[in-house]
C-alpha cells in the first residue's frame, strides 16, 4: 500500500460529501455549508482591490505583515484585555486550520494524547492524527448545553494526555461557554501540566452572552499553556480570503512559525491587508451581521421546536443543531432522505463525532425567506416518517 496509515484512518469530510450532492442537484435549499450568506463587506473588498492594483502581490514576513500583526494585538487587548507581543507571540496563517495544523505539528509528538469534546468541527481529531498523536473524544450533552465539563476531560487524562482542544463558541451546536467552565478547564490543564488549543473563530458571532477569552482567563499559568487560534473567516465574512492567526508564548510561537515557513510561507499579501482595514474600520459591518443572524437564529430554532424537531437555543456561531430521533431515522439516513425527498441540505450529526449521532446541523448563514421554506419542507419530510 502506497498511502500512509495516518491518512487512511481519516474519513472524508462528512460535510463535504453532502455539499457535492446538493450542487448537483436543482431547486436545492442549502443549510449544509458553514459560510456566511453576506459578501465581505465593501471596505474590506476595496482595501484588498487597492492592495493589488498597488503591485502589492509578493511574499510577506512569515509572521504576517506587521501592521496587521500589531493590529490584532491591540485588538486583543482592547477586547478581550490579554497581551501577545506583535512580533513574538503572533502569527498570521491560512485561515485557521492552517493554524491548527502547524500548530499540532509543532506540538504534539507520536503517541500523545488530545482530548477533544465532541461534536465538534470536523477537521480536529483528523489534525491531530495528521500530527501522529491519538484524539480522544469527550462526549457533550445537550442536559449540559454541550459545553464541556472539567469532570468529563479529568476521566479522560491519561499519563500520555498533552493537550486538551476546544472549539467555542461551538460548531456544529453553537454552544458558548460559561466563565465557570472555562476557569474548571484551566485549572485542571495547570493541575496535569497540559496544553490548551483554544478555537475561537466564531468569537464575535455570540447572541445575548459574553464571549470569553480563554488565554484572558486570570488562572496563573492559562496565558502561557493556550494556543489561541482565530481570523477573518466568519465574523468578516471573509472565508475566501483565507486569512487566520494564532497566538501563544514566544516559544510557542517560534516553533509554529517554523512549521509555518515550510509548508506555507507567508498568508496572501492582499488578504492581510483586507484584514486589516477588517480589523479597523469594520466594526459596524460585524454589529450588523450579528444582528441579522440573531433573527435568522430565533426564526430557525422556533422553527424547528414547532415541527417536533427539539432544538438547543444556540448562544454562538450559526448553526441549529436540531434533535431527530423522533422520526426513527439514523442522522446519515434523516439527512439523505431529506436531500433527495425535500431538496433540503443538513448534515449529520455524527460527521462531528459520535456524540453527534441523533441530531444534524443546520446552518442559518441563509436568508430568513429560504429558512422558512426549508422549514416547511422539513416538517413535509418528518410527517412522512410517522
Amino acid at each position: 500500500m502506497m498511502l500512509s496509515q495516518r491518512i487512511q484512518a481519516v474519513p472524508p469530510s462528512g460535510i463535504r460529501r453532502f455539499f457535492d450532492i446538493a450542487a448537483t442537484m436543482k431547486d436545492v435549499i442549502s443549510l449544509s455549508i458553514g459560510e456566511p450568506d453576506f459578501v465581505t463587506p465593501d471596505r474590506i473588498r476595496q482595501a484588498g482591490i487597492e492592495s493589488i492594483q498597488r503591485g502589492e502581490t509578493k511574499y510577506t514576513s512569515n509572521s504576517g505583515t506587521v501592521e496587521l500583526r500589531c493590529a490584532l494585538s491591540e485588538h486583543l487587548a482592547a477586547r478581550y484585555h490579554v497581551q501577545y507581543d506583535a512580533e513574538r507571540e503572533l502569527l498570521v496563517t491560512v485561515g485557521v486550520s492552517e493554524a491548527l495544523h502547524c500548530a499540532m505539528l509543532a506540538t504534539i509528538d507520536p503517541g500523545d494524547e488530545v482530548i477533544v469534546p465532541e461534536p465538534c468541527f470536523v477537521a480536529y481529531q483528523p489534525s491531530v492524527v495528521f500530527a501522529g498523536g491519538t484524539p480522544v473524544a469527550v462526549a457533550t450533552r445537550v442536559e449540559d448545553g454541550f459545553q464541556v465539563t472539567g469532570e468529563a476531560i479529568e476521566r479522560a487524562i491519561t499519563p500520555r494526555t498533552k493537550a486538551i482542544l476546544i472549539g467555542y463558541p461551538n460548531n456544529p451546536t453553537g454552544a458558548v461557554m460559561s466563565r465557570e467552565r472555562l476557569l474548571d478547564i484551566a485549572r485542571i490543564a495547570e493541575e496535569h501540566n497540559l496544553l490548551v488549543f483554544s478555537d475561537e473563530i466564531y468569537d464575535r458571532l455570540v447572541y445575548g452572552v459574553e464571549h470569553v477569552c480563554f488565554s484572558a482567563l486570570p488562572a496563573r499559568s492559562v496565558r502561557e499553556r493556550t494556543i489561541l487560534l482565530g481570523g477573518f473567516s466568519k465574523d468578516y465574512a471573509m472565508t475566501g480570503w483565507r486569512v487566520g492567526y494564532v497566538a501563544a508564548s514566544p516559544e510557542i510561537s517560534a516553533a509554529i512559525r517554523k512549521v509555518h515557513q515550510y509548508i506555507i510561507m507567508s498568508a496572501p499579501t492582499m488578504g492581510q491587508v483586507a484584514a486589516l482595514e477588517g480589523l479597523l474600520h469594520a466594526e459596524a459591518d460585524v454589529q450588523e451581521m450579528v444582528r441579522s443572524y440573531d433573527q435568522r437564529r430565533q426564526v430557525i430554532v422556533a422553527g424547528f421546536n414547532q415541527i417536533g424537531l427539539p432544538c438547543f437555543e444556540p448562544r454562538g456561531a450559526f448553526y441549529a443543531f436540531p434533535d431527530i430521533r423522533r422520526t426513527g431515522l439514523t442522522s446519515d439516513a434523516f439527512c439523505e432522505k431529506l436531500l433527495n425527498e425535500e431538496h433540503v441540505a443538513v448534515i449529520p450529526g455524527s460527521a462531528f463525532g459520535a456524540s453527534g449521532e441523533g441530531y444534524v446541523r443546520a446552518c442559518y448563514a441563509a436568508s430568513v425567506a429560504n429558512i422558512e421554506e426549508a422549514l416547511t419542507r422539513i416538517e413535509r419530510f418528518v410527517k412522512k416518517q410517522k
